[in-house]
């Protein structure tokens, strides 16, 4: 990308925003309420509405609230009861209560990550051009504007360009560089699909412990189907194409060959998927999340892997953040792109280190380690000190979760500019 410092530039107004999952959808929201013009592009042909689900606590669950999504997102809450783990003959070994370490309704939602994308795309589609199919190309910067050209072929202007396009972030090596001066592999992958519920799950995950691997199959309220997750120890330079799907799903079944308990049928289920998903569990860590008029958001900034349960968290307080500072700036993006990351920053390494501890966890190297690990959680709901490990534990998680402070932004008239409802205790 050519980039030209910028001195005294026209305020921005129009917003190229390249990813429609979570975090780009809930900017454009913001964006348009506080009179900007954003589109929306998107490598897919149409809304992705797969994956799994995804948390929203602490002040991710204000930032909805803001927004005016809380209530949908509650609509949709997975209303899970519990979980249990189980031994190779599917005995089970011990259960939780589900909410024994996620504490008040009001201090954790939870909900398919597909239906979180779709109640932002549905609040967003009237207002704001979307552009599937189609992904950037090139990126020509210049004292007022970016030049786009799109895979398409077609060319366009805008003020400001932000990549809110996920771990592989293309806007990112495109602004920055290649990927791998910025992802770093923390030792094991992550691997998720849908399949029939032989299982008769109701709102109910069941967990399967083997030295190096995870299993979680589980199946939430309206749902006739299971999701599936598998996670398992290797280096990053695994001798497959993980660009291909049909070599992850080659890596899966040779990873797992030869387990025990409902493993082999699992993977049945995996090579008939058609929502098949594998990716490392990564972190994405960089000096600096903004080069120019182009800003990096959610996980193309700073994934915090799926074991930390706060991207979606942190993408959809980013994308508040983003906007609102974009707004008291009066579009002014070298004042707003700091102020950004200044409030983003410390709460985001917070939730990153804690990341790293969670993917050692899920990946326990020994069966003595795993025997110690249902001891537990077979001891635990017996125990009389059991509210106080679980208050600790949630108070570490809420701690995270609430690490990054929001302020009620206004208009630079001092109007608000996105009214939400008055927030009572």
């Amino acid at each position: 990308m050519n980039s030209t410092a910028n001195t005294a530039a026209k305020p921005a107004k129009t917003v190229l925003i390249s990813g429609a999952s979570v975090a780009g959808p809930a900017l454009a929201l913001q964006l348009h309420r506080y009179g900007f013009t954003p589109t929306v592009v998107e490598r897919a042909p149409e809304l992705r509405t797969g994956g799994y689900k995804v948390d929203i606590r602490g002040t991710a669950i204000e930032v909805c609230r803001r927004m005016g999504i809380l209530d949908e997102i509650r609509a949709k809450s997975t209303d899970m009861r519990g979980g249990s783990y189980v031994d190779d003959a599917g005995r089970t070994i011990g259960e939780l209560p589900a909410d024994i370490f996620g504490g008040r309704v009001e201090e954790d939602d939870e909900l398919m990550r597909g239906d979180l994308a779709r109640i932002l795309y549905e609040r967003t589609r009237d207002n704001v051009e979307y552009l599937f199919d189609d992904s950037i190309a090139a990126l020509a910067e210049d004292a007022d504007g970016v030049t786009v050209t799109f895979d398409s072929g077609t060319v366009r202007r805008f003020d400001l360009v932000v990549g809110a396009d996920g771990l592989h972030s293309n806007t990112r090596k495109l602004a920055f560089g290649p990927e791998e001066r910025f992802k770093r592999h923390l030792g094991a992958y992550i691997s998720i699909f849908t399949a029939p519920n032989h299982l008769g799950l109701d709102r109910w995950e069941t967990y399967h412990a083997i030295p190096k691997k995870l299993l979680c199959v589980y199946s939430s309220s309206g749902e006739t189907d299971a999701k599936n997750l598998f996670i398992f120890s290797a280096p990053e330079d695994v001798p497959y194409d993980l660009r291909d799907v049909a070599d992850q799903k080659r890596l899966l079944a040779d990873t797992f060959a030869g387990d025990g308990w409902e493993v082999p049928r699992l993977l049945e289920h995996a090579a008939d998927a058609d929502d098949f998903y594998l990716d490392s569990m990564s972190l994405v860590e960089m000096d600096r999340w903004s080069r120019g008029r182009v800003v990096l958001l959610g996980d193309a900034a700073h994934c915090s892997s799926p074991a930390s349960g706060q991207g979606t968290g942190l993408a959809l307080t980013g994308a508040y953040v983003l906007a609102g500072e974009l707004a008291r700036a009066g579009g002014d993006h070298t004042v707003a792109f700091a102020r950004y990351e200044e409030r983003m920053r410390p709460g985001v390494e917070q939730n990153q280190k804690m990341a790293e501890g969670f993917v050692k966890e899920m990946t326990v190297d020994s069966k003595w380690k795993i025997a110690l690990r249902m001891f537990m959680v077979r001891t635990l709901p017996k125990t009389p000190w059991k509210n106080l490990i679980a208050k600790k534990i949630r108070d570490g998680i809420q701690a995270a979760a609430n690490a990054v402070p929001i302020e009620d932004y206004t208009a630079p008239t001092g109007t608000p500019a996105a009214p939400h409802p008055t927030v009572t205790a």
